[in-house]
Parts: C-alpha cells; sequence; structure tokens
C-alpha cells in the first residue's frame, strides 16, 4: 500500500482509468468479432455495417490515447482490405 497520500491518490486513478480503458477495449473486440463473423459468413453488407462501427470505435479509442495512432491506421488498413476483398468476391 502506499505510503503517501498523493500516492494513494495516483493509484486510485490509475485504477479508474485502467477500468474505463478495458471497458473501450472490450467494445473494440466484441465489435471485431462480429465483424469477422460476417466475414465468414460472406455477408458483404453486413460487413461494411460493422466496417464502420469498428472504424469509428478505433479512432475514438486512438483520440483517446487507449491504442497508439500507428495500431489505429493498421487495424483499419487490415479491416479494409477484407471488406475489399470481399466486395470483389461477390
Amino acid at each position: 500500500m502506499p505510503q503517501l497520500k498523493q500516492s494513494a491518490k495516483r493509484l486510485r486513478q490509475s485504477i479508474k482509468r485502467g477500468q474505463k480503458n478495458k471497458i473501450v477495449k472490450d467494445s473494440l473486440e466484441y465489435l471485431f468479432r462480429q465483424f469477422k463473423k460476417s466475414i465468414i459468413a460472406n455477408d458483404k453488407a453486413k460487413a461494411e455495417d460493422w466496417s464502420t462501427k469498428l472504424i469509428k470505435a478505433i479512432d475514438k479509442a486512438a483520440q483517446k490515447n487507449i491504442i497508439k495512432k500507428n495500431t489505429a491506421a493498421r487495424k483499419k488498413s487490415r479491416l479494409m482490405k477484407k471488406v475489399n476483398a470481399l466486395k470483389t468476391t461477390k
């Protein structure tokens, strides 16, 4: 346990921030799972719908520094490659 008052406060803050970040990361994982399901099902309309929701969530997470901006760009790039590959096959 922290000995100083300010250390105790920093610990409380980091725990609270960690919980908020976990909520955002969990929602990103949920959206990505739904997107994967639509890709596997070869459903173009659903994949595009989930991809727009996922891109919006990724951008918000990057804006809040929950994920790094280059990580966000990489994830969005890979996401769009999958959507575009789906378009050409169907």
